[in-house]
């Protein structure tokens, strides 16, 4: 598993506007996200679940999408954001 995990949706309008901005720090800089669909994949939700202590509190005590977590540092954020803040976020 990749230290970096997206939590998206397919449907979700958020989820669409960060992708991009993913895309361009995976390409710019080497770094790689694991994408990973909940809504229509149950596997990846009960993982997005079994990391509720760490994202939860970072996005108003909910599991909401996008939802970004570093597995080593154990950071989490939510929703949208500029591209140089996921880029600090994942850099860090």
């Amino acid at each position: 598993m990749s230290k970096l995990i997206m939590f998206h949706a397919r449907e979700c309008p958020h989820c669409q506007r960060m992708m991009p901005y993913v895309d361009k720090l995976e390409k710019e800089t080497g770094i790689k996200f694991e994408r990973l669909e909940i809504w229509h994949n149950e596997e990846n939700a009960d993982l997005m679940r079994s990391y509720r202590d760490i994202i939860a509190p970072k996005c108003g005590g909910q599991l909401k999408t996008p939802a970004f977590l570093n597995t080593e540092t154990k950071d989490a954020f939510c929703g949208e954001v500029e591209y140089e803040t996921l880029k600090e976020w994942a850099l860090k």
